[in-house]
């Protein structure tokens, strides 16, 4: 146990140089930005002695590691400057970044799932048809962009013309779980599928490598032999043994599932940090821009904690490194 909570302790200790190596990454890529802060937030019609005043009230001019440690302090005290809306950044991004939140853990339970049940079962089944279905599947599933695979999901399940019509195509009112939970599921249904099925493809190929493996292993032959049922040696051994290697992987998967939900949540019209970042990019909004990003590499790089802390949990090998 003391092994286990040093490891742990010396990953949240890195925490914090991880974030401060991400803001200044991107801090200064967006200094050399050529929008004008000033003339975004006083506009077209402002006057030269107007924007250096601008300027100089904000510390526009001051050198780049005085804006560095500034924005730091304010970073600290979570204020992220104002869009060119005059609208707190920070207000924008905690309105927008639960929703990519629920997304993408919703993509991800759903890969999880999918990729449990059929990695298991051509694991199960191996070099059996079962085994090379499934094969397929998971293959075609990881050629599948998740920006494709929504646009199909629209044209045949959404309600547009020729689709079933089970599903909005388009999220016109973002509704919370306890608010409405029927139309929660219908809003969420269609982007959790485009963005877990191409991870689930990925993962499957990784459980059933996993499952393999130990059942090559001589514990579960002698488990066997000595007369434990073999669906017992199955769920309490092997598939306990074999989530070791696809937890290693989940982080960075979890990371192309944050990703691809901004993606995501443009095609479907979903407000959250998509359409931030959208808006930003279209409006020159800098601090806009900056606030998105940073906040979605802090969420990536806390989330690769936790699944570091996971493994050392799952693997008790490790501890003892």
């Amino acid at each position: 146990m003391n092994q286990l909570v040093r490891l742990i302790g010396r990953r949240l200790l890195a925490l914090p140089l991880m974030i401060l190596g991400v803001t200044l990454l991107v801090f200064v890529i967006m200094s050399f930005s050529p929008a004008d802060p000033a003339r975004l937030a006083l506009g077209e019609a402002a006057s030269q002695q107007a924007l250096e005043n601008y300027r100089e009230a904000n510390g526009l001019n001051d050198p780049i590691w005085v804006r560095y440690f500034s924005f730091l302090a304010g970073m600290v005290r979570g204020d992220l400057g104002t869009s060119s809306g005059n609208v707190p950044v920070t207000e924008l991004v905690a309105s927008a970044f639960p929703i990519t939140l629920q997304l993408t853990f919703l993509g991800l339970a759903i890969a999880i799932v999918l990729a449990a049940i059929l990695g298991v079962l051509a694991a199960l089944f191996r070099d059996k048809w079962v085994d090379q279905g499934i094969r397929v599947l998971s293959i075609a599933s990881l050629a599948t962009p998740s920006f494709w695979l929504a646009i199909l999901l629209i044209q045949w399940l959404g309600d547009v013309p020729g689709g079933w019509g089970a599903f909005p195509a388009l999220v016109t009112r973002w509704v919370s779980v306890f608010e409405d939970p029927a139309t929660y599921l219908r809003n969420v249904a269609l982007p959790a599928l485009a963005l877990g099925v191409p991870v689930a493809g990925s993962l499957t190929r990784v459980v059933r490598t996993a499952m393999v493996e130990e059942l090559d292993r001589d514990y579960v032959r002698t488990a066997v032999g000595a007369g434990i049922p073999y669906p017992v040696v199955i769920a309490r051994n092997v598939f306990r043994n074999a989530l070791i290697t696809p937890i290693t992987v989940l982080g960075l998967r979890v990371g192309y599932l944050m990703g691809g939900a901004v993606i995501i949540e443009i095609i479907f019209n979903i407000q959250a940090m998509g359409q931030l970042i959208l808006d930003g990019v279209v409006r020159n909004d800098v601090y806009l821009v900056q606030g998105v990003t940073l906040v979605v590499a802090i969420a990536f790089i806390v989330v690769n904690i936790i699944v570091d802390m996971l493994y050392v949990i799952v693997n008790p090998r490790i501890r003892s490194i």
